[in-house]
């Protein structure tokens, strides 16, 4: 289902930022071994999550829009 898709896409992009600012944390404090390991995570997450936003994308183009009920005689 779409909303899935975008919810994993959403779960990849915030640990690419979560990591990111973690890189930024060690970079400040001269900490350049942990800052390059957590900079190569956010890589990783950036990627899968660039994977996941183009399958949400997809599944959200081939998928129905839900048809809504009206109550008639109301």
């Amino acid at each position: 289902m779409p909303q899935n898709a975008h919810h994993d896409a959403a779960k990849h992009h915030d640990q690419a930022a979560k990591s990111h600012r973690m890189a930024a944390e060690h970079y400040e404090k001269g900490n350049h071994a942990e800052g390059m390991k957590h900079s190569q995570t956010a890589q990783d997450h950036s990627a899968k999550a660039h994977e996941s936003s183009k399958l949400a994308h997809q599944k959200s183009q081939t998928s129905k829009p839900a048809t809504q009920t009206t109550k008639q005689g109301s």
